[in-house]
């Protein structure tokens, strides 16, 4: 039998479970009526519950070949109903034993199950599971079983085995390494026993080892991608108290942040710079660090910074990173936009790539531009140096978050750090000028 319109009581009963997993109703209800007209009662039901018509991009696992789907997201981006959803998945495509692991027994139970986006709250009424408390295991109608494991108990994973598992909030767990180990000899049923892994990343080693462990795919989502699905303020609320915060990246964006070693800047000096009483500055550059090339695919470094005072009492705030990628002509009226926007009073350019051809095409994006150039006679670490003791010692703030700038400052110095630094060079050339006679930068004018 087909039905022009489906019953609203299905699209509604589906509403409402997609509702409280952070589906709004209303575009719910559009959606379904739009596409669902005309179906037979069974596909509507079909159709209805199939993850991948309401998901996310970023919800879906990647199609590439791997053995661990590593799902790193902020406060809310949807993280839980992704795992729920791969999980349900595998058991409908045939895996008959599955393990679900959480911080502690309370969270599997409350989220990774009962939850708004939990196993049994999700999927078809008829498909969904049956939960026995005593013996902490799920039932699925065509037979599959699923046991629930606390990250506070790891020998409690000796001895089960799995064809999938689905790891919640790793980032939370008790004993992370020890227990996702004794995991990983757990999984081997099937033809390719995999685990999803989902939570808001935080540096601590368990995290970072798995990043690095070969077959895991990493995928992100942010808190701002789901906002249409959270109640109305959540994010603008959080974002105006945490927005300019290290926290706020790692909750918000779901960024995995860590201090490599060697490196110059840590998080805790940015932290302090984005903290800082900003200062009405008295003098203004922009400073740019030309790419090396003449290619589009070239980074051009460009910072506009500001200071104010002298000598010891000289303090200084970064205004902008309007660093590109594009041929000469882009960067260069990039360059001058910037000085515009800020009513800069000079550029500082770096004239090892080409010296006066440097000059020439800033000028040529705009007659007349003050142009300063400088030459280094030291290397990148030792001109970086001193403007990281003026970090250091709070003499420089930051008037926003300034996100790629500050991943480039936190990895500069550090053995991991490959790339050419241009945001931090600019950078660099900017205090340099603006702090000249307060500090030593071993920098020669053209």
């Amino acid at each position: 039998m087909t039905i022009p319109e489906p019953s609203w009581n299905a699209v509604s009963s589906i509403s409402s479970t997609l509702s409280s997993s952070n589906m709004d109703a209303a575009i719910a209800r559009e959606k379904i009526l739009r596409s669902l007209r005309g179906m037979t009662e069974a596909t509507v039901q079909a159709r209805l519950h199939q993850w991948t018509s309401w998901a996310r991009p970023e919800q879906v696992p990647p199609e590439s070949d791997w053995s661990c789907w590593l799902f790193l997201g902020g406060r809310g981006a949807g993280k839980t109903r992704a795992g729920a959803e791969w999980l349900r998945g595998q058991v409908e495509a045939g895996a008959r034993r599955v393990a679900l692991v959480g911080p502690a027994f309370a969270d599997v139970r409350e989220v990774m199950l009962a939850g708004p986006s939990g196993l049994l709250n999700i999927g078809r009424p008829d498909h969904r599971p049956r939960y026995e408390v005593s013996r902490h295991r799920l039932v699925w109608p065509n037979g599959a079983e699923g046991y629930a494991f606390s990250s506070e108990d790891p020998d409690g994973l000796r001895g089960p085995q799995f064809d999938a598992a689905w790891c919640d909030e790793f980032a939370a767990w008790t004993r992370p390494q020890e227990t996702l180990d004794m995991l990983r000899f757990g999984l081997r049923l099937g033809d390719k026993p995999r685990m999803a892994v989902t939570t808001t990343p935080r540096p601590i080693p368990a995290l970072k080892r798995l990043v690095a462990s070969p077959g895991v795919v990493v995928t992100h989502a942010t808190t701002l991608e789901n906002k249409r699905y959270l109640a109305d303020g959540f994010v603008e609320n959080l974002q105006a108290q945490y927005g300019a915060s290290r926290l706020a990246r790692q909750e918000l964006d779901g960024v995995l942040i860590e201090d490599p070693d060697g490196a110059l800047w840590t998080r805790a000096m940015i932290e302090q710079a984005l903290n800082t009483d900003l200062i009405a500055a008295e003098r203004i550059v922009v400073a740019v660090d030309p790419p090396a090339g003449a290619g589009a695919g070239d980074e051009c470094g460009i910072i506009a910074a500001g200071a104010a005072g002298n000598g010891s009492l000289c303090r200084g705030v970064i205004l902008a990173d309007a660093s590109l990628r594009a041929g000469p002509e882009a960067w260069a009226r990039k360059v001058a936009e910037t000085y515009e926007a800020f009513d800069a009073d000079h550029i500082v350019a770096e004239a090892n790539q080409g010296g006066d051809m440097v000059r020439a095409v800033l000028q040529a994006a705009a007659p007349g531009l003050p142009v300063r150039l400088v030459r280094a006679s030291r290397g990148k670490r030792a001109r970086a140096e001193p403007v990281a003791a003026l970090y250091s010692a709070g003499r420089i703030g930051h008037a926003g978050r300034l996100p790629a700038l500050e991943d480039q400052m936190c990895g500069f110095g550090s053995p991991d750090m490959h790339a050419s630094p241009d945001r931090v060079d600019a950078l660099v050339w900017a205090i340099a000028a603006l702090f000249e006679g307060a500090m030593s930068p071993r920098l020669r004018r053209l």
